[in-house]
């Protein structure tokens, strides 16, 4: 065997068990495997794992903003006219969250915290001076007074003197700041006189900076990534208790701030908030791309807030038969001490149109209206997330307050949020950097069955090379006499002597002299 057989031969072993090799790997998914085992073990809500201190403390700067609906025809509104109200904002702060009073719980199983937040204004992304500019809208102390008494005709004319005693109307002007973070309401401190335990200060996020919703204990995923940051009890309760069923009452998902790796696009994100009182849920929308990072992106559906007629599972919500609201609204007077309060997404969004028709200046757009998480797939982290809700009140005509005799039940539009985050570049460094590795590796067998393949040119260049050679050979031996000179008729064969025939074991010797010519 020569040696470039042998080379032939070695290159197709190699070839062979290359490709062999990688075909298997990659059918097996072995190192895709290990990776994903990898990623389950890293994050995990533990002392020293990837992801804890991020977790405690979030990198990426969070902004929310405030959009107040200005009503623009308070009388006419009162007496029957349709209410017009204009948008006016944002009042944007920048929100400073993280987890206090961290320890874990349940031998490392578990760990429990306080989600602490903070605002501070930003004049700079904002449209004016909160403690200037002035709105005019719906009087929630006074509608949540009148709303506890309208069962009574007595109580609500002696409430209807009382209010008109303090000066208290069914709507109000006040700053934004005022509206936000508090002011003493004149009925309030009235009734608190004989009610010592009554709050006298009324604001929609009041008590709300720097302070916390209760402690939270959650999944650390150790035992099963997918319960990574679960919510397991709010408040120490594992069930709440404003709602009419068991599975309404579920606190399921996490709190919206970590979501377990290895993401599928068919699967149903739960998200506990205490800010609506329940549990939402979210799903797949389509793909996007943050900087560089692939995302899934997830919203929660028209169902979500559906009527009980649309998704019967929604029935649980309903305060009373009589107060199920519709398609797109949530009443959470319940968690708000009886107020009529009613939740929705900004201008209605994903609600019947009856409710957007009913307020001049609502235009409901998908683009700035919906709320959205942006999740990388592959570790769940949060690359952009926008959380979007509305604050609305319940106004209807009630028996013994006069000012509210040309009013129908109306869905009143106070204000909403746009809570949003993006991942900043620091974080979506580390997070690209982790994702080539996890590619790298997963794609590793690839990388095998590519040089099996690089190796399997060579094997097929090599075996045209030898067979083109092989058939080279076998034509010049055919072809041969054709072109050779024969010099058979220019050499004579004579005895070198005359004892050829007498020497048996010599043999006969032969000697070769050219012949001679003999005419020469």
């Amino acid at each position: 065997m020569t040696r470039r057989s042998c080379a032939l031969y070695a290159v197709g072993i190699i070839c062979a068990h290359l490709l062999v090799i990688g075909i298997g790997l990659m059918v097996a998914q072995v190192f895709r495997t290990i990776m994903h085992n990898r990623l389950k073990k890293e994050i995990v809500l533990v002392e020293g794992s990837r992801v804890f201190e991020s977790w405690k403390t979030p990198p990426p700067p969070v902004y929310m903003e405030y959009f107040f609906f200005n009503v623009t025809n308070v009388k006419e509104f009162l007496n029957g006219a349709k209410p017009e109200v204009r948008q006016v904002g944002p009042y944007a702060y920048r929100e400073y969250r993280y987890k206090d009073n961290v320890s874990m719980v349940e031998d490392g199983k578990m760990v429990s915290g306080y989600n602490t937040k903070s605002f501070v204004f930003l004049r700079e992304r904002s449209v004016g001076d909160p403690t200037v500019d002035n709105i005019t809208t719906v009087n929630i102390p006074a509608w949540a007074v009148m709303n506890k008494v309208k069962d009574s005709y007595f109580k609500a004319t002696m409430m209807s003197v009382w209010m008109t005693s303090v000066g208290s109307d069914p709507f109000t002007t006040r700053t934004v700041d005022e509206l936000l973070w508090g002011y003493e309401d004149p009925l309030l401190s009235r009734l608190a006189r004989t009610q010592p335990d009554l709050e006298k200060i009324f604001g929609l996020m009041y008590k709300k900076n720097g302070s916390n919703d209760g402690e939270f204990v959650y999944h650390t995923g150790q035992e099963n990534y997918l319960d990574y940051g679960r919510v397991v009890t709010w408040q120490g309760q594992s069930q709440l208790t404003f709602w009419t069923s068991n599975q309404s009452n579920s606190i399921n998902g996490s709190d919206g701030s970590a979501f377990h790796p290895l993401l599928e696009k068919n699967e149903r994100l739960y998200i506990f908030t205490p800010d609506l009182c329940r549990s939402i849920y979210m799903e797949f929308e389509k793909d996007v791309e943050v900087k560089g990072i692939p995302a899934y992106r997830f919203t929660p559906p028209r169902s979500v807030l559906a009527s009980k007629e649309e998704n019967p599972a929604n029935e649980g919500f309903c305060v009373s038969p009589k107060e199920c609201l519709g398609t797109g609204l949530l009443k959470v007077s319940p968690c708000r001490k009886g107020a009529p309060v009613v939740a929705s997404f900004p201008h209605f969004y994903l609600a019947e149109s009856k409710f957007v028709n009913a307020i001049g200046g609502m235009s409901p757009e998908r683009t700035h209206h919906q709320t959205f998480l942006d999740l990388n797939p592959t570790t769940g982290v949060i690359v952009r997330a926008s959380k979007r809700a509305q604050i609305n009140v319940l106004l209807s005509r009630i028996g013994g307050m006069p000012r509210t005799r040309h009013l129908n039940d109306t869905i009143f539009p106070v204000m909403f949020i746009n809570e949003s985050v993006v991942i900043d570049d620091a974080s979506a460094a580390r997070v690209q950097k982790l994702l080539l590795i996890v590619t790298l590796v997963s794609n590793f067998p690839l990388f095998i069955v590519g040089l099996g393949g690089i190796m399997l040119v060579v094997f097929i260049i090599l075996l045209i090379r030898a067979r083109k050679q092989k058939n080279e050979v076998k034509r010049i031996v055919f072809t041969k006499p054709l072109y050779a000179t024969s010099t058979e008729d220019d050499t004579s064969y004579v005895p070198v002597n005359s004892k050829e025939k007498d020497d048996p074991q010599n043999g006969t010797y032969i000697g070769l002299t050219p012949k001679v010519d003999a005419q020469a």
